[in-house]
């Protein structure tokens, strides 16, 4: 089997004889033209539509809307039917709203952020206008220090930054406030968006922290790998780590079917492949794997259909693999048939055997591969007729093939793929005896 490809050697400019160190090269940055700088600067600012349907934006007006109606109403019963001098609802919980009932799978909007966000804002912005006399200072002070306290209580709320600001310009009592209606109208639209989510299908409080993988939940990253990527990221994501670790291995799956999902059983298999009838002599069979350097017969009836498979393997049991001694002289006895042993194909090979099907997703070989402890699958048609062999290193050249790309630098496709496929005799079955 040939080679695959190497990638050309960069031109070095020193000889072998100068053992001087080269300088290191610095990658070169084109420099675009300043028109084309601006134009996408300008485009930033053109905001990207939201991955929502028609229903689930149904969903969030509706709830947004019962939300603020409930906690308005509660809120004004509360202080006698809405006669009361000082206010008693603030214009911050149609934030609060829009993140509980719109993105209750935030971490700015769950529970502790939005109860303790608030109201710790609150009573920060009461502190601040009593301490400081002048208003446009203590209110940046105000939503300063309410911020510099919600990062490490993780209760960040971006309504919070509101409400303490709220306090400081309505120059009021602070501490008041923050009881009424900053603490009632946030646990009654709590209240109604645990109710509400709960109902429409929508996980709320919703989980921040990804559950402990099993051993058999293996991806492309480990979550120390998500972790180190948020680490360089160094930004607040409004979205929750267990929600980000599971995109990430949603796109991977995706990525991954689509470039190998397309891939058939007919488009890496062996064809045709040799293959015995039961009733063909040891001698025989074990002569043809030699000859061929393969590893494994499909066994089939008259009429081609698979009734088993005889593998190396199946020679090395019968032959007591296990005592070493003199192994070359029964392994010659079994294949010569004397001293009493099985003289046919048909009594030593495996039955029944797994086969797949000649149009199905080489992508469902895998499990059988890496977990059925498979090393030889027969390929059948409609009629269940024998029509080709794949063997674990098929599976694994298409796989190298995928991951280096070369299936697009030679046109891409399944034809791209069966280009990749090994001559004659190197390592699978492919031609009929």
């Amino acid at each position: 089997m040939s080679a695959p490809p190497q990638p050309p050697l960069a031109p070095s400019s020193a000889t072998e004889s100068d053992s001087s160190p080269l300088p290191a090269q610095r990658a070169v940055v084109p420099v675009l033209p300043a028109r084309v700088r601006i134009v996408r600067w300008i485009r930033r600012f053109w905001p990207a539509p939201l991955g929502i349907n028609g229903k689930e934006r149904l969903r969030f007006i509706v709830g947004a809307m019962l939300g603020i109606f409930l906690t308005a109403m509660l809120s004004r019963w509360w202080v006698g039917g809405g006669h009361a001098h000082g206010p008693w609802m603030l214009g911050a919980l149609g934030a609060s709203a829009v993140l509980v009932f719109g993105m209750p799978s935030s971490p700015l909007a769950q529970p502790w952020p939005v109860l303790g966000g608030s109201t710790l804002s609150a009573l920060v912005g009461a502190v601040c206008a009593a301490l400081v006399p002048d208003p446009a200072l203590a209110g940046a002070l105000a939503v300063g220090l309410a911020i510099a306290l919600m990062v490490p209580l993780r209760c960040l709320h971006p309504p919070g930054g509101s409400m303490a600001l709220y306090v400081v310009l309505t120059a009021s009592d602070g501490l008041h406030l923050a009881a009424f209606p900053v603490l009632f109208n946030v646990l009654v639209l709590l209240l109604a968006g645990v109710v509400y989510n709960s109902l429409t299908g929508r996980s709320y409080p919703h989980p921040q922290q990804s559950p402990a993988r099993t051993a058999s939940d293996k991806s492309a990253f480990a979550a120390s790998d998500v972790d180190a990527a948020l680490a360089h990221y160094n930004q607040v994501l409004d979205v929750s780590r267990a929600d980000l670790e599971g995109l990430l291995y949603l796109a991977g799956r995706a990525a991954f079917q689509r470039t190998l999902g397309e891939v058939r059983c007919a488009d890496i298999m062996s064809r045709p492949p040799f293959a015995v009838e039961a009733g063909v002599s040891l001698k025989q069979a074990w002569a043809l794997m030699r000859a061929q350097k393969i590893k494994a017969l499909p066994v089939v009836d008259g009429r081609r259909r698979v009734a088993g498979i005889v593998t190396v393997a199946d020679f090395m049991r019968l032959a007591n693999l296990d005592v070493h001694e003199g192994l070359g002289q029964r392994l010659r006895a079994l294949v010569m048939g004397r001293g009493g042993q099985p003289g046919t194909v048909g009594e030593i090979m495996s039955h029944p055997v797994q086969v797949a099907r000649v149009d199905q997703h080489a992508m469902d070989l895998v499990p059988l591969f890496s977990h059925g402890g498979h090393h030889h699958i027969p390929i059948v048609d409609h009629q269940q007729c024998l029509v080709g062999v794949i063997t674990q290193t098929d599976l694994v050249r298409t796989l190298a093939v995928v991951v280096q790309g070369r299936d697009e630098e030679e046109g891409g496709g399944p034809g791209a793929v069966r280009q990749s496929a090994p001559p004659p005799g190197e390592g699978s079955p492919t031609a009929p005896t």
